[in-house]
């Protein structure tokens, strides 16, 4: 006999046009009595581990899908008990009897990063996590696998990052422009994202036909006003994409903090879903890394992305002497269904002309 649907709560919408998710974590179990509210399962979708909230007070009769199963948006997800028990306030979980009584301390992991340990027989307790605060991460568990199989079945940030990419790479007609900027000038304690940021807000204004959104179906671009700046995060689940928004209305300062913020967010995956939507325009700085330059990939509706590759110095011949420069590699990979080389070239200058500047 299946349940009530009445008293089936399924998988809520969760925005962004997001059609599945994947069970991460249950926080209660059968038989537990929860209150509106409290959290119930986490769940992670193509681009976050999003908690979802009990719609009701009442006594959980059934957890309708397992760990690690994917679901579409309106599937069932847990049974409640009939009858509408009255809510007494009760918790999930006991109070301990005598003060002394302490829990035993809980590993600092993620939904995600405990699942992954569980389906690897890897006690989260034995590992020293590298991350803030001794957190565990993704790394660590993979590090602490006695058994590697070589075989990994793609989910989550990864699964949606393979899927955008492969997108990408069909409909977009990619072409890349670089270029060197001086920045012999900067202050050793200069940020390059932020300032790459900066950069990237005067060339959109110099040439606003990169700050666009192309419909390659219906053949219609849009020139965008305000200027949304996708980052570029590398994480231990892969390429995450925070969105900087209105970059236009901020000083340096405010831009280095935002993106601060933005950055530990998405790498230890507590970034809100409507923090990764919406971008106009990306950048990475993927010299933080390593390598100088690169052909970047553009993701539609977009159609550019500026990238900074690793500070160097190079040695040019100046008024008959030869000095080392300290430059900095640009890359600029625009769409050229919509964007012109004219148009790009400008882009960059402008942006080169930004980054060399002192401050």
């Amino acid at each position: 006999m299946g349940a009530d649907p009445k008293s089936v709560f399924v998988l809520p919408d969760l925005g962004e046009g997001l059609q599945d998710a994947e069970i991460v974590a249950w926080h209660v179990a059968e038989g537990d009595h929860v209150v509106a509210d409290q959290p119930l399962v986490s769940v992670e979708t193509d681009k976050a581990v999003v908690e979802i909230p009990s719609p009701r007070s009442g006594r959980i009769a059934r957890l309708l899908a397992a760990p690690q199963t994917r679901l579409a948006i309106g599937a069932p997800l847990v049974a409640f008990s009939a009858g509408g028990e009255r809510d007494t306030g009760t918790v999930v979980g006991e109070l301990p009897t005598t003060a002394s009584v302490q829990p035993a301390a809980r590993p600092r992991a993620t939904p995600a990063v405990r699942v992954l340990a569980a389906g690897r027989g890897i006690d989260l307790a034995a590992i020293a996590g590298s991350g803030p605060e001794g957190e565990i991460t993704r790394a660590d568990v993979e590090s602490a696998s006695a058994v590697r199989t070589g075989v990994e079945s793609l989910s989550g940030i990864r699964r949606a990052m393979a899927l955008r990419m492969q997108e990408a790479g069909r409909a977009v007609v990619p072409a890349t422009l670089t270029d060197e900027a001086d920045v012999g000038t900067w202050p050793a304690e200069t940020k390059v994202t932020a300032r790459l940021v900066t950069a990237l807000i005067a060339a959109c204004r110099a040439e606003p036909a990169l700050n666009a959104a192309y419909d390659g179906t219906a053949l219609i671009r849009r020139l965008n006003t305000d200027i949304h700046v996708g980052v570029a995060v590398d994480t231990d689940d892969g390429l995450i994409v925070p969105v900087l928004r209105n970059a236009q209305s901020l000083d340096l300062a405010a831009i280095s903090e935002r993106l601060t913020r933005l950055t530990t967010e998405a790498r230890t995956r507590r970034i809100a879903p409507e923090a990764l939507r919406g971008a106009t325009i990306s950048v990475s700085n993927f010299g933080a890394l390593g390598g100088l330059f690169a052909t970047l990939v553009v993701v539609p509706p977009q159609v550019a992305i500026l990238g900074a590759g690793r500070i160097h110095r190079r040695v040019v011949s100046l008024d008959g002497k030869f000095i080392a420069m300290r430059v900095l590699p640009l890359s600029l990979t625009f769409d050229h269904r919509v964007v012109s080389g004219g148009e790009a070239a400008r882009f960059l200058a402008a942006a080169k002309a930004t980054l060399e500047t002192s401050s």
